[in-house]
């Protein structure tokens, strides 16, 4: 099969949930014998220069950028507040890079064309005109319940922006459920909630998938004291809540004065201010470290105090594969089906991290048991390939049972 993959944001470095869901899902249909193409945005704020990509990204067959400056102005984004268009959206439509897919589709047949993300749904147009392809979207969650989620947790004016312009995107993604001919949900529960919310076109789950050989597992980290450590992208508010909130409500006032030689490490990129001038007993920030792995390997317990979010967190599959235990509320733990004290550790109040954590050191070295069994888990229910062989086979009857046609270029 020919798929054309679509980002708004270029999948590379392999430092955030939607790059490592992107690239690993096209490594396993190209590893399958399917050809990919992407068609990424590299906007202002996510921008990285492909010339700095390793020799080993080499699983596309043809790779396009565009430069998209999705920037969020003051002025343009207050003159939204006078229209019923939602900014969310508005950010991502660009006329060059229409012109690009347009460009694209009149060259190249294509049996799939993967959105991977609600925001590239004003293309939608432009790939019916030149292509026959199945569209898909790639539903990494549920977009604007993000959004509801941030604003809940943010400071009063943001909240009241917020609460201005998600009800705008909530009904863009209602309104354009049925444009696509497959919806693809990461999780079960987004799926579902699609459903709910009108979806009548075929939808499948299909979870972010790991090659879980290229994460190396270090246990002597259980046989040092006991650490936490925090990895994820900082510039995403989720991120920032949540640790923000781990930090006044849990670390400050209840895990630093009760367990005296535990430790907590933060690592990310584009952390804003506040965490590079962070000074609380016993917290080091590492800015962005060059490899998760290896630095998660270091630290016995993941922690992921999510308090927002949508969809599947890559990061917590890169601790399992890695043999770490993860702690996290349940939030974080959203379509990842690890039971609690078995694979993973959950947790959604203050006293119940704190419960955790002393439920750790009471297991010692034993507590090397959940991080394998984690690995196990990781492997049975994430591995890339058979992610991939299962959406393919999903793909594969919806073009053969799509009427014959002919793409634009040549009908």
């Amino acid at each position: 099969m020919k798929i054309l993959q679509i980002c708004n944001k270029f999948p590379y470095p392999l430092k955030d949930g939607a790059a490592i869901a992107i690239t690993y899902l096209a490594k396993a249909f190209n590893e399958l014998g399917h050809e990919v193409t992407l068609l990424s945005m590299n906007t202002s704020k996510h921008w990285f220069d492909t010339d700095a990509l390793p020799h080993d990204f080499d699983h596309y067959e043809a790779l396009h950028t565009v430069y998209v400056d999705n920037r969020i102005k003051p002025l343009p984004a207050l003159r939204n507040l006078f229209t019923a268009k939602s900014y969310h959206i508005e950010r991502f439509e660009d006329a060059v890079f229409s012109e690009k897919l347009s460009e694209l589709l009149q060259n190249t047949w294509f049996d799939v064309v993967q959105l991977e993300s609600v925001y590239l749904a004003p293309y939608i147009p432009v790939i019916r005109k030149y292509s026959s392809a199945i569209i898909a979207l790639r539903a990494h969650n549920v977009e604007y319940e993000i959004w509801e989620r941030v604003a809940a947790n943010s400071n009063p004016l943001k909240r009241w922006y917020l609460n201005q312009i998600t009800p705008r995107l909530k009904a863009y993604e209602i309104e354009h459920l049925n444009d696509y001919d497959l919806v693809v949900g990461i999780t079960e529960r987004d799926v579902t909630h699609f459903k709910r919310l009108g979806l009548q076109k075929p939808a499948v789950v299909s979870p972010i998938g790991l090659d879980c050989r290229d994460y190396d597992a270090d246990d002597s980290c259980y046989r040092r004291p006991l650490s936490l450590s925090f990895i994820g992208s900082l510039d995403w508010m989720p991120n920032q809540d949540g640790l923000k909130w781990f930090l006044e409500e849990v670390w400050e006032p209840l895990l630093a004065p009760g367990f005296p030689e535990l430790t907590f490490h933060i690592a990310g990129r584009t952390a804003p201010a506040w965490l590079r001038r962070l000074n609380k007993e016993r917290v080091f920030f590492h800015g962005e470290v060059p490899s998760a792995a290896d630095f998660l390997n270091q630290h016995a317990i993941m922690v992921v105090p999510l308090l927002s979010g949508g969809g599947m967190r890559a990061k917590i599959l890169e601790g399992m594969a890695v043999g770490k235990t993860v702690l996290s509320t349940r939030i974080g733990m959203e379509g990842i089906a690890a039971q609690n004290r078995s694979e993973c550790l959950l947790a959604d109040t203050p006293a119940e991290f704190v419960s955790a954590v002393r439920w750790c050191l009471e297991r010692g070295p034993d507590l090397v048991d959940i991080g394998r069994r984690a690995q196990v888990f990781c492997v049975e229910n994430f591995d890339n390939v058979e992610v991939a062989k299962r959406l393919l086979k999903t793909y594969r009857s919806m073009v053969s049972e799509k009427p014959l046609a002919m793409d634009a270029r040549w009908g």
